[in-house]
């Protein structure tokens, strides 16, 4: 048997060698673009036949036409195309007006650079070799599982155990530390994540991310199917569909890891372990990326990816993904080509924001030489691009830095990326490191924050977590505008504008109340301030002091709160120079 063994190893080798070396040389990859959408049968008037209601409520509420590049490539000019024969559509982008082809027969190239409609094609250079099957390496910085949990980021294939739970469970839980407030759910580890941009202040305020949807366009979903920290996603119908636009079918479940860890930052729910910042949203899971090679058809997919998650009407995608380095050098970016407007993946991000989605992506993970700035399509103007910051609030060293080529600020926004708390393939909890986490981390909470808003703008949306920011007024090209605070962006898109603010600010949320109450307070300058509640006697139920710093939003939870009797109460908040009141309601 050994013997046996030892001669078939050479012939499994050159059968693969001899596979792999056709694969190399029959065929190549065209990007095909047209001239126009002329005698298209698609029509502007009737929007239904190509965009799902969803999307064109989407568009509805922002205000936002539908316009020429919504309407699909001419099926004419596709059609004409295949009966040249020799050709293989692989996928179409109506955004570009462009199709990738693929073709063994440079006569057959050269037949449809005849065409009258055909406005330019391009060679895309592809490769099956596996040279960047660690361009994840700086995400896979995997530490001991905090309380005994979990293992290795990317074990061998291992399958979870399902678990019959319908939703989130609600157990207090206390973590030491400066936090935010008390947790509605049992976050487990995952609360300091959820704590440090007020996703949690978000969930007890009732938002979980109901009616939001979310497309997540990554490189493959393992084991999501059957993985427990997924059960009730799959149990509540949160999961609306997949797509695999690499190998052009739904099959997402067998391939890479990464959307899958990167989805348990949203959509997890395992109490006591992990609960994402978005536990209750909806989720397309669309792969885009190849793992184990890099090439620009990678961003004609993310792109083709994008245009179906508009079509399906998602209201936010998250792209952990970025694109500068490829298996064909020539084919690189440089740091000029990160001006917002040049690299086919940024355009494609800033069309998906032009037609009302938010788009949050990860900055990159090129933090340190040789390349430390950001990654396509994290420059992109119109979107949330998300840097890695530790639980303390410290720049993660891999997080990539701006500002883009034109001097815009880059990242937006940082989150918890170093030793974020994810989803493991066997079905457990651990940390890992990337702005592939910070991403889908703040994602969520934008989910929790567009649903308590549902009629502003995804732009709208994207300046208020910018002013939530922890350094909203005086960003850089490190951490952008700082760490934002949700449930203060909550509390400026109700009305209250930063930039106008000439004296100290309070407000309460909720009021009336049923258990505790958060409040947000401004202050202009670093002072020690006294938050002091009393009934309606004059009675003083409790009394703390805080100090908060110059220009700053300050988020507080008065958990005490939750042993009052119903009534009215009074709310004082004093300052060396002033005081400032509420009346408050408790009623269960």
């Amino acid at each position: 048997m050994k013997t046996q063994i030892i001669n078939i190893i050479p012939i499994l080798f050159l059968c693969l060698f001899f596979h792999f070396a056709i694969a190399q040389t029959t065929s190549s990859n065209y990007w095909v673009q047209f001239k126009d959408k002329n005698e298209n049968p698609f029509s502007l008037n009737d929007p239904s036949a190509y965009l799902s209601q969803k999307a064109i409520d989407r568009r509805n509420r922002q205000s936002i036409l539908i316009s020429i590049n919504d309407l699909p490539v001419n099926p004419s000019y596709v059609a004409e195309l295949r009966a040249i024969g020799g050709i293989s559509v692989l996928n179409q982008s109506k955004w570009f007006n462009a199709i990738l082809v693929s073709s063994s027969d440079t006569n057959k190239i050269n037949t449809i650079k005849a065409l009258p409609y055909v406005k330019n094609i391009k060679k895309i250079e592809t490769s099956e070799l596996e040279k960047s099957i660690f361009k994840f390496e700086s995400e896979r910085i995997t530490t001991q599982p905090s309380q005994g949990m979990g293992e290795p980021m990317y074990p061998s294939h291992s399958r979870g155990l399902e678990r019959n739970i319908t939703s989130p469970e609600f157990i207090p839980t206390e973590e030491g530390g400066r936090l935010r407030g008390v947790a509605s759910f049992n976050y487990g580890s995952s609360f300091k994540q959820a704590n440090q941009i007020g996703a949690d202040c978000m969930h007890n305020l009732g938002y979980q991310g109901q009616g939001m949807t979310i497309a997540v366009l990554d490189a493959g979903f393992f084991d999501v199917n059957i993985l427990p920290a997924f059960d009730s996603m799959r149990i509540n119908n949160q999961l609306l569909g997949t797509r695999d636009f690499i190998s052009g079918d739904t099959m997402v479940y067998e391939d890479f890891p990464h959307g899958m860890n990167v989805l348990s930052c949203m959509a997890g729910n395992l109490p006591g372990k992990i609960i994402g910042t978005a536990p209750k949203a909806k989720y397309w899971l669309l792969r885009t990326e190849d793992a184990f090679s890099e090439s620009i058809s990678e961003e004609i997919t993310w792109l083709v990816g994008a245009e179906f998650a508009d079509s399906v009407g998602a209201d936010i995608i998250n792209s952990s993904l970025g694109y500068n380095y490829f298996d064909n050098s020539a084919d690189n970016h440089t740091y000029s080509d990160l001006d917002g407007n040049t690299t086919i993946i940024t355009k494609a991000a800033d069309i998906a924001a032009s037609k009302g989605i938010l788009v949050v992506s990860s900055a990159g993970n090129f933090g340190g030489p040789p390349w430390y700035k950001i990654s396509a399509p994290a420059d992109a103007d119109s979107i949330l691009t998300v840097g890695a910051v530790d639980s303390a609030g410290f720049i993660a060293s891999l997080s990539s830095r701006g500002p883009t080529f034109d001097g815009r600020i880059k990242p937006n926004t940082v989150a918890r990326g170093l030793n974020a708390v994810i989803a493991a393939n066997s079905g457990d909890i651990t940390t890992s490191s990337g702005t592939s986490f910070s991403s889908p981390i703040t994602a969520g909470a934008v989910a929790c924050l567009w649903q308590a808003n549902p009629l502003v703008t995804n732009m709208q949306l994207l300046y208020a977590i910018q002013e939530s920011s922890s350094q909203f007024l005086n960003p850089d090209s490190i951490k952008g505008y700082g760490i934002p605070n949700f449930c203060v962006a909550n509390t400026i898109l109700t009305g209250i504008d930063k930039l106008n603010f000439e004296y100290d600010r309070l407000n309460v949320y909720p009021n009336p109340f049923t258990n505790n109450f958060d409040i947000t307070f401004y202050s202009n300058k670093k002072q020690t301030i006294y938050i002091e509640l009393y009934d309606i006697s004059g009675h003083e139920i409790f009394r703390k002091q805080e100090n908060v710093n110059n220009n700053s939003y300050n988020s507080f939870n008065i958990k005490e709160a939750n042993t009052l009797a119903n009534g009215m109460y009074l709310l004082n908040i004093s300052t060396p120079g002033k005081k400032y009141f509420k009346k408050i309601i408790k009623n269960n």
